[in-house]
């Protein structure tokens, strides 16, 4: 968020359509930075998903988010939707310690790629991923669903990109398998905003 804007949702790009979404997002965290911490850069990283993929969950809204390399562990878990501008909402200012779900698309566990969104910084200061730069391939991500289960994820990718750049389809574009996605923002602030986008792929484990 900037400065000017710290009373405001911050919102996530431009909507595109993709066959297998009736709608997405190209998921650029735009409003992100302005914040007092530093600059956050993460090495661009993948490893190959494993061979047997695990069983998709049923649907089952998530309730907590658990990152044990970056600290996290918070609940609820926000739903986000799409603003009347096309846009997806992201945590507002005053619950940027809390992720949140985009809830047009599948639930974490299920089969396809599920989306959380969490913010870096703010202007008013750190955020729930202010550890970021800490998370490295093969950390987990749990997340505590509403029926009373737990989706493990195992992080398979780690990607930081400018904005301008943001890999929509491959973020959004549908899986044969249940995936996970985390977006934040990092890289230096730019006319107020975090200039890069860091999205964390993720393959279900347990």
């Amino acid at each position: 968020m900037s400065p000017s804007t710290t009373n405001r949702h911050g919102r996530i790009g431009r909507t595109a359509v993709l066959s297998v979404l009736a709608l997405a997002v190209s998921g650029v965290l735009t409003a992100c930075g302005g914040g007092p911490g530093p600059d956050v850069r993460v090495d661009n990283a993948a490893t190959r998903p494993a061979a047997q993929a695990v069983t998709p969950m049923k649907r089952s809204e998530p309730v907590r988010v658990r990152i044990p390399s970056a600290g996290v562990d918070s609940r609820p878990v926000l739903p986000l939707g799409l603003t009347g501008d096309g846009e997806l909402d992201v945590p507002p200012v005053d619950k940027a310690d809390k992720a949140g779900w985009f809830t047009r698309g599948v639930t974490p566990g299920e089969r396809g790629p599920a989306v959380l969104v969490a913010h870096y910084d703010t202007a008013d200061g750190p955020a729930l991923m202010r550890n970021v730069a800490r998370m490295k391939i093969g950390d987990r991500i749990e997340v505590g669903r509403a029926d009373g289960t737990t989706a493990v994820f195992k992080i398979r990718e780690v990607q930081q990109v400018g904005k301008a750049h943001f890999p929509t389809a491959k973020v959004y574009g549908d899986t044969d398998r249940p995936e996970l996605r985390l977006i934040t923002c990092g890289g230096p602030i730019v006319d107020g905003h975090r200039s890069d986008n860091i999205v964390f792929y993720a393959d279900l484990v347990k």
